[in-house]
């Protein structure tokens, strides 16, 4: 990651509440990380935080949009939606949403994968 780059220098101080925050770049944009856990990622400028089956219609009923790849001619949805317009206007808005991104991830992190179908 370029240490100067304005965009992470500004996610950094929104996220600055959380605690730590590192960024890596990756497929062209950023993978934003606090406590070792991918809580956001920044493509084309913006930011989109993690969301689960637990946050994602308080994204939705904010106005966010979900992030969307194209693979193959197919569209896919991943699990993190834009930040809300008016979080990216100070840490003390950022925060709430920060916190929600962490709790999902760390939800990810912590859940047991489905167990394998066994070949016979």
């Amino acid at each position: 990651m370029p240490p100067n780059d304005p965009i992470i220098d500004y996610i950094r101080e929104l996220l600055a509440p959380l605690g730590a925050i590192s960024a890596r770049r990756m497929f062209g944009g950023y993978g934003i990380y606090h406590d070792g856990v991918m809580i956001g990622l920044v493509a084309d400028g913006a930011l989109f935080l993690k969301t689960d089956e637990e946050t994602r219609q308080q994204f939705a009923a904010a106005d966010c949009r979900p992030f969307v790849v194209e693979n193959k001619g197919r569209t896919i949805q991943m699990s993190y939606w834009s930040a809300p317009e008016e979080a990216m206007d100070s840490a003390a808005a950022m925060t709430p949403w920060a916190r929600l991104a962490y709790a999902a991830a760390l939800r990810k992190a912590n859940a047991k994968p489905a167990p394998k179908a066994r070949k016979r």
